[in-house]
């Protein structure tokens, strides 16, 4: 059965504040050199490796189980998918 790798991104919806972009932006970039860096936002990335028949059913499973197990808050996180 072939394997794939399911990556998804976890980042804040707009709107919703990103304390670890912001701290990012302020205590780092802009006392150094990089003034023309405006926003920086931060998001959480995981990587699932899947044996399955094809890559439909890869995303489906781990979309499927990031929902079950909460391993994101709907409310306030936008979720990315992407099979390799």
């Amino acid at each position: 059965m072939p394997m794939f790798e399911v990556q998804v991104i976890i980042e804040n919806k707009p709107g919703i504040s990103d304390p670890e972009g912001a701290t990012i932006l302020n205590d780092l970039v802009l006392k150094g050199s990089y003034s023309s860096v405006k926003k920086i936002r931060s998001a959480k990335m995981l990587r699932f490796q899947i044996s399955t028949t094809n890559k439909k059913t890869a995303e489906e499973t781990v979309r499927e189980l990031c929902n079950e197990l909460r391993i994101y808050n709907p409310m306030v996180s936008k979720v990315t998918f992407t099979v390799n």
